[in-house]
C-alpha cells in the first residue's frame, strides 16, 4: 500500500513537471470532448487513470499473483487473475469515474464550499455502496450459494447467533475463496436488508463448526459496537480534513501552474496529490483507531460464545493458513497493520480460554 501511495505521488507530481496535464487538456479540446465539460472530465480521468493503471500493474502482479504462488497459497491460474483484474478495473472506474464527474461538477457549481459538499455527498455514495455491494458488486467476483443440508446445523447456529447481537441477517452463504487461494475467511455483509453472512469454502472445510462460530462472532462484534456507522462517520470527519486540504491545494496549483481555476481538469494531479500523501500521513492513525475497534471485537467474540480456546484455535488456523506475520516488528504494526498482531490476538484468547477453564473448576 505504501508503495502504491509513493508511486502515485511520483505519478501525479510528474503531470505537473513535465506539463502532461495541460498537453492532454488542449488535446481533447481539439475532439468532440472539448465542447462538454463532462465529456472532458470523464476523458481525463480515463487516460490519467489508465496510464497509472499500467504503470502499476508490474506491482499489482508481482504482490497478487507472483507472491501468491511463490508461498503455496494461490490456487489462481493466470487467466484467472487477468479476468479479475479485467473486471476489477472496469468496476473500480465506473464507481471512480462517477464521483468524479460528481467532484467535479460541485467544483463548477460551488468553487468556495465544494469541500464540504464533495464530503456529505460520499458519506452518502458510502452509504449505498455498502448496501448494494453485496446483491451487485461481489457476485462479479466470487459465486455466493446458500447453505446446503450439509451445513445446516451450522447455518442455523451462526442465525442464532446474530440474533442474540440484535442482528437481523438474510441468510447465510458460502462463497468460492478456493477458486483464487488457499487462504479462509468470513464476512458479515451489506446493511439493512441486503445484510447477510458469508463463509469462505475453504474455512467450511478446513474449519470445525465451533471455531467457524467464534470467527462470525468477531464480525457480529463489529455490529455490536456499530463500528460500521461510526467508522463511516469517522472516516467522514478524516476525509473532509483532506478534502480542505484539496481545496486549498487546488487554489495553489490553479496560480502555481497557471490553470484555469480549480475546476479545471487539468488540476486533477494536484488533487490527487494532496489526497494521496494525506492519506499517507493519517494511515498510521487511522490503523490504530481500526486496531482499537477489532480489539473490541475480539472481545465481544469471547464473551458471546465463551469458547475461548476454539477463538485460540480458530486465530492459529488462520495465521497458519493465511500466511500471516505473528509477531511484526513493532513499527510495522504501528504504522501499516488494520488489525492487532495475529500473535497478540491469540495471547488474548489464551487467557481469556484460560480464565473461563478456572471458571469451570470454580463451579464445579
Amino acid at each position: 500500500m505504501v508503495v502504491d501511495i509513493a508511486l502515485g505521488g511520483v505519478y501525479a507530481a510528474a503531470w505537473l513537471a513535465l506539463g502532461w496535464a495541460g498537453r492532454l487538456k488542449a488535446a481533447l479540446q481539439g475532439t468532440i470532448m472539448g465542447s462538454n465539460e463532462w465529456l472532458m472530465v470523464a476523458g481525463f480521468g480515463a487516460v490519467f487513470g489508465a496510464v497509472y493503471y499500467v504503470l502499476d500493474l508490474p506491482l499489482a502482479y508481482y504482490s497478487g499473483y507472483v507472491l501468491p504462488h511463490r508461498f503455496g497459497l494461490a490456487t489462481q491460474n493466470l487467466a484467472g487473475w487477468v479476468a479479475d483484474q479485467l473486471k476489477g478495473a472496469l468496476v473500480g472506474g465506473a464507481l471512480g469515474g462517477m464521483m468524479l464527474e460528481v467532484i467535479y461538477a460541485v467544483l463548477r457549481a460551488a468553487p468556495d464550499t465544494w469541500w464540504l459538499w464533495v464530503g456529505g455527498i460520499m458519506l452518502l455514495f458510502n452509504v449505498i455502496l455498502a448496501n448494494l455491494a453485496p446483491v451487485l458488486i461481489m457476485p462479479i467476483f466470487n459465486k455466493f450459494t446458500p447453505l446446503g443440508e450439509e451445513h445446516a446445523e451450522l447455518a442455523e447456529r451462526l442465525i442464532r447467533l446474530a440474533e442474540r447481537a440484535n442482528t437481523r441477517v438474510r441468510g447465510v452463504f458460502r462463497f468460492d475463496m478456493s477458486r483464487r487461494t488457499k487462504a479462509a475467511n468470513a464476512a458479515l455483509t451489506g446493511l439493512g436488508n441486503t445484510r447477510r453472512i458469508i463463509l469462505g469454502d475453504t474455512l467450511l472445510a478446513e474449519f470445525t463448526p465451533d471455531e467457524i462460530e467464534t470467527v462470525l462472532a468477531h464480525e457480529l462484534g463489529h455490529h455490536v459496537n456499530r463500528d460500521i456507522p461510526v467508522g463511516m462517520a469517522v472516516s467522514s470527519v478524516v476525509t473532509l480534513g483532506g478534502l480542505y486540504l484539496a481545496f486549498l491545494g487546488l487554489r495553489w496549483g490553479a496560480a502555481a501552474f497557471g490553470f484555469a481555476g480549480p475546476a479545471d481538469i487539468a488540476a486533477l494531479p494536484v488533487l490527487a496529490l494532496v489526497m494521496g500523501a494525506y492519506g499517507l500521513l493519517t494511515m498510521p492513525l487511522g490503523n490504530a483507531y481500526s486496531r482499537w475497534r477489532e480489539r473490541r471485537a475480539d472481545e465481544y467474540a469471547l464473551r458471546a460464545t465463551g469458547k475461548g480456546a476454539a477463538y485460540v484455535s480458530a486465530l492459529t488456523r488462520l495465521a497458519n493458513q493465511n500466511l500471516a506475520e505473528a509477531e511484526p516488528e513493532a513499527w510495522v504494526e504501528l504504522l501499516l497493520y488494520s488489525h492487532p498482531a495475529m500473535g497478540k490476538r491469540i495471547a488474548m484468547a489464551v487467557e481469556e480460554a484460560g480464565r473461563g477453564r478456572r471458571g469451570d473448576t470454580v463451579t464445579r
